[in-house]
């Protein structure tokens, strides 16, 4: 019975005992781990903060507010928008339908009054020029033959009335000849009669030759160039879609001008040769010297506007058709307004109609200060275009918020970003 004991016993012996050496490892990973886990928070609260800061900060669109006052100390009475017009633009074409053979312009070409645009294929009329011109010198060669023929006759008559008189010749054969020299005499004037039709089909035959050759009507640029070699063109469109009307389109940039659309409330504000200050949506800094030329004595009864032609004091090169502008009516001078009976416009600041809301009776914006929103009630003036006049709550120079989000609270913190 006792060797089984021994045998047990022995075993034991020979059992590895782990438990020193996991315990070991487990220690030595237990820094790893708690530093991995910081890490992991950190990063996490990293992300969080970033998260929350880009959600307090609201991106916004924001615009200046502009003084309603005109440059030089001169207020406006009255703001308008309108764009730029010529008056005197023509889309160039020849009188007559043909082909084109040559075009000789491109956009943006500065031409001459009078100065070859295009010409059509002119064979036909070159033809019809060289027929003409054929017939004219043979009507001017019968014309010769017939003046010698009548000095015959002439010469005739002559010697018959000597014989006459020595009864060599009968009173018959001298008024045969008589008779001969004026039919001669009609046939001259007949033929002289044929010369001038003659003349008369050259010039025509001409004018369809010139008719090939495109003029330019004024001096101007080519702001359009709408026909190919080898396109028909017509002056009357003859053809359908495949034929142009014109070889392109010609503006007189000198009589450039600015149409705006008046508010017929307001047209008793504007009177002719009133002065104005023009301003290009394109070149918002740059202040245009301009003047009323005429309001159109008519009314738009859709709109309940007044149209009101501007003339430019300043031409520049800049300056192209169908521009945006925003025009300001000057005062003629201090207390002009009341000498007139006319109210003047209230001041203040111009701002887009999108930057304004409703809040129960109050009309408020929201201006942007020290990056956070600040909300403002305000005092409305009038309208124009799509700007409306703030008389208080709003100074010129500060940054109002446009199309605020609907949420957007006062003090709330926004970050402006570039339309």
């Amino acid at each position: 019975m006792s060797p089984e004991p021994d045998k047990v016993a022995l075993l034991k012996e020979l059992r590895i005992d782990r438990s020193d050496a996991a315990a070991g490892a487990t220690a030595g990973r237990i820094p790893w781990i708690i530093a991995a886990g910081i890490a992991i928070a950190v990063v996490i609260a990293a992300g969080g903060w970033l998260a929350l800061s880009a959600r307090a900060a609201i991106p916004v669109r924001t615009v200046i507010a502009q003084a309603a006052g005109g440059s030089g100390g001169k207020p406006s009475v009255l703001d308008a928008t309108g764009y730029v017009t010529a008056r005197r633009e023509a889309t160039v074409s020849a009188q007559i339908t043909g082909t084109v053979a040559e075009v000789r312009i491109e956009e943006g070409d500065h031409v001459k009054e009078g100065q070859v645009l295009g010409r059509l294929e002119d064979t036909a009329q070159r033809a019809a020029l060289a027929q003409a011109q054929a017939q004219l010198r043979t009507a001017q060669a019968l014309l010769v033959q017939d003046q010698a023929q009548l000095a015959q006759s002439e010469r005739d008559v002559q010697r018959d009335e000597d014989l006459i008189g020595r009864k060599l010749v009968s009173q018959q054969a001298v008024e045969q000849a008589r008779t001969q020299v004026d039919t001669q005499k009609a046939q001259l004037e007949a033929q002289r009669k044929q010369i001038e039709l003659a003349e008369a089909s050259v010039r025509s035959a001409q004018v369809q030759l010139d008719y090939c050759t495109v003029r330019a009507p004024f001096t101007g640029v080519v702001i359009a160039k709408a026909a190919q070699v080898g396109e028909i063109i017509s002056p009357l469109s003859a053809g359908g879609g495949f034929t142009r009307t014109g070889i392109g389109t010609l503006v007189d940039m000198d009589s450039l001008e600015i149409e705006v659309d008046v508010n017929e409330a307001y047209i008793n504000r504007v009177q002719p040769g009133q002065r104005v200050e023009s301003v290009l949506n394109a070149y918002p800094e740059w202040r245009i010297p301009s003047h009323v030329i005429a309001i159109i004595p008519t009314a738009d009864r859709s709109k309940a506007t007044v149209k009101v032609r501007i003339g430019l004091d300043a031409k520049d090169a800049r300056i192209v058709p169908d521009m945006g502008v925003r025009v300001s009516f000057l005062e003629a001078g201090t207390g002009s307004a009341a000498g007139s009976g006319q109210a003047p416009m209230p001041r203040g600041v111009r701002v887009p109609t999108a930057a304004l809301r409703k809040e129960g009776n109050l009309d408020v914006v929201f201006v942007v200060q020290d990056r956070r929103a600040q909300r403002r009630a305000v005092t409305l003036g009038g309208a124009s275009g799509d700007a409306r006049l703030v008389l208080t709550g709003v100074g010129p120079g500060e940054a109002v918020i446009v199309e605020a989000p609907a949420d957007l609270k006062d003090g709330a913190a926004v970050t402006e970003v570039t339309p």
